[in-house]
């Protein structure tokens, strides 16, 4: 599903049937997915799930793969969306940096075999394939704010590309760590027994605003921990 696809008001009556088919067969894609991972999957499998011949199926998608591009491309969107949401309802422009690691994260952990997959095969692509994505939409977006905070006095001047990309690899990290370890930051550790995932994901945040921080953005949160 690409970023810029047709609204089903402008579709054909035959466009909404063949979209709704197809929305069909990566539900039940999904389902399987999630219930028993990507070995689980195959074109019969599906195919019964919806009541439909295998060879019809090809019709809509011409591999396992490419069905495992739109399983990738939906869960984007979903990332994508969440990261906008934070920016269009969070005033306060530090708190931005945190709310959206939080989303990340939690986005992660909603679905965590979709997480995986989404990741297991997007560097494999070229970057013309990855353009026009859901995917790629969401590196991009990540890139303004970078480059928003800078402008609001928040970051100082920096490679936008290059700290839109580290800030990325934090988030990337922890979210895996998150969806992998049960129990994470815990894990069954004694010493760890007193902290929380949000307390890791505020950490982490501060952590990576301070490095990209001007003396207005440290003085903002040395105030926010005056207040605890």
């Amino acid at each position: 599903m690409a970023v810029d696809a047709e609204l089903d008001d402008d579709l054909s009556p035959a466009e909404r049937r063949r979209r709704k088919v197809r929305d069909a067969i990566v539900e039940a894609a999904e389902a399987i997915f999630t219930e028993e991972g990507e070995a689980g999957i195959s074109m019969r499998r599906i195919a019964e799930r919806i009541d439909y011949s295998p060879a019809a199926l090809y019709k809509y998608f011409d591999s396992k793969e490419a069905l495992f591009d739109e399983i990738r491309e939906q869960f984007f969107e979903r990332l994508y969306r969440r990261m906008l949401a934070v920016e269009q309802t969070v005033a306060e422009g530090p708190r931005v940096n945190e709310e959206c690691l939080r989303a990340y994260v939690e986005t992660g952990l909603e679905q965590p075999a979709h997480y995986r997959l989404a990741f297991s095969g997007w560097f494999e692509s070229t970057l013309d394939d990855r353009e026009g994505t859901y995917g790629y939409a969401a590196s991009e977006r990540l890139e303004l704010m970078i480059q928003k905070a800078i402008a609001d006095g928040w970051f100082r001047s920096c490679d936008t590309y290059l700290a839109a990309t580290s800030v990325w690899a934090g988030a990337h990290g922890l979210t895996m760590l998150a969806v992998t370890i049960p129990d994470f930051p815990r894990g069954g550790k004694s010493k760890c027994s007193h902290l929380s995932l949000d307390d890791v994901i505020a950490f982490h945040a501060e952590m990576t605003g301070r490095g990209l921080a001007t003396p207005k953005l440290n003085a903002w949160l040395d105030a926010q921990k005056a207040r605890k």
